[in-house]
């Protein structure tokens, strides 16, 4: 097949047969949702209601806090009952707005552009925007400042993010099986947005099935193309995607795709580009895999923001056994979360459930110089050396090391004989220097 890959990286096994096969399942609306006011990077939205307002599905309720942010929408229609601090799928405490169902569901008025691809950039770019679409596979990038680059990084290359490289994720899987037409129409619409010639959709080798599928429907486009990339993680990752696909190389340090006339979206963002720019639906729904061993039924399931992961849980017949860790996200770049009640974000791509078997703590045992961890980092660092600076809070030398550069994407840690926990170390140390560098 030709397959394409980057240096370093591991072979995680991938445990996708839990929910593979799983096909998309609508649930019920949820008695009540919670909507985090920071889904993204960049600045949180900023409430536009108050507690008491009655809402309806697809109205803003929070506006953009800036250029690099996103706004808000109800989910549900219904009363707000509370605005203030709830937990967060990213481990932590955020502020959220909640609001309670209504009985009767209304949607605010949507349309049908049928001659959507003949939409202006800007006009697409404006409804992108306003229905606060961002980043759905990663940290959440909004996806309108994507698309604005400055005129001295022109974009000539779209790659669609069909990697989905986590072990047990396959809600991007089962998109690309049963939404590949509107995939393929949100990757024209953001190539038509950035004047972009090339658009490449990167799918690993676990999914023989999807590049098939994609090849099929390309194969008479001449502009859009599939590449069939190895099975390695962080393969999804957008240096790695990028030089794989093209043989690119991002620059270290604050290196964007843009620098090498590149944008990468997720293909999850694509199908969201193109509910909003043809029917300007905004961004209030998701796919999100339920799964772990312990889950009796997992599940691909499509819910409303900010539905409690406890609610996903219940329909998926819970688990055949107590649950001692949560993960939101997937078990290499996502977050530990305490508690079921927290919410299901814009970039809610899984809720794994694991029991005592697979939730065990290892003892962090001495370095032993071994260089796994710098054989595997695919952004070339020495993870050893700077978790050893970081310890002794040499800060200075741990920045000359590249603890900036680290995406933490667990590659290390995975492979550490020692249990070392790495990516903590280097977390604690890009706190440090950012608050450093802030001063």
């Amino acid at each position: 097949m030709g397959l394409k890959t980057f240096p370093g990286g591991v072979h995680p096994s991938d445990l996708k047969h839990h929910s593979k096969d799983s096909a998309i399942e609508e649930i019920p609306l949820p008695e009540k949702v919670v909507i985090p006011l920071s889904q993204h990077i960049g600045s949180p939205s900023k409430p536009i209601v108050k507690k008491g307002d009655e809402v309806i599905t697809g109205q803003k309720i929070a506006e953009a806090g800036g250029f690099v942010s996103i706004p808000m929408h109800a989910s549900i229609t219904g009363k707000i009952t509370k605005i203030g601090k709830f937990n967060h799928p990213n481990g932590a405490m955020g502020n959220a707005i909640e609001i309670t169902k209504n009985e009767e569901e209304k949607w605010i008025p949507l349309i049908d552009e049928k001659k959507f691809l003949e939409l202006s950039a800007e006009q697409i770019k404006k409804r992108i925007s306003e229905a606060g679409i961002c980043g759905m596979g990663g940290a959440g990038f909004p996806t309108h400042v994507k698309l604005s680059p400055p005129k001295e990084k022109p974009i000539d290359t779209v790659i669609l993010n069909g990697v989905e490289c986590e072990p047990y994720l396959t809600a991007d899987y089962r998109l690309m099986k049963e939404k590949a037409d509107e995939i393929i129409s949100g990757l024209k619409l953001i190539m038509k947005t950035v004047s972009a010639q090339n658009g490449i959709i990167g799918i690993e080798a676990n999914k023989p099935d999807i590049i098939k599928h994609f090849k099929q429907k390309l194969k008479n486009n001449k502009q859009l193309r599939v590449i069939g990339l190895k099975l390695k993680y962080p393969q999804g990752a957008e240096k790695q995607l990028i030089y794989a696909a093209t043989k690119r190389k991002v620059p270290n340090k604050s290196g964007l795709p843009m620098d090498v006339n590149v944008v990468v979206q997720n293909v999850g963002t694509s199908l969201a580009v193109y509910e909003a720019v043809r029917f300007k639906k905004p961004l209030i729904e998701r796919v999100i895999t339920i799964s772990g061993k312990i889950v009796k039924k997992p599940k691909n399931i499509k819910a409303r923001i900010g539905t409690k992961f406890s609610t996903l849980l219940e329909h998926c017949d819970n688990t055949s056994e107590d649950i001692h860790k949560i993960v939101s996200g997937g078990p290499m770049m996502g977050f530990a979360i305490s508690s079921l009640e927290t919410p299901m974000a814009k970039t809610s791509s899984g809720l794994l459930l694991f029991g005592t078997e697979d939730a065990r703590l290892e003892k962090e045992d001495i370095c032993l110089r071994c260089g796994r961890c710098v054989d595997v980092c695919p952004m070339n660092l020495v993870p050893s050396l700077i978790a050893h600076n970081v310890k002794h809070e040499d800060w200075d030398m741990a920045d000359k090391y590249g603890v900036m550069d680290c995406m933490k994407c667990g590659s290390c840690a995975y492979v550490c004989p020692s249990h070392i926990k790495l990516i903590q170390w280097i977390d604690i140390g890009k706190i440090k220097i950012n608050e450093i560098k802030n001063k």
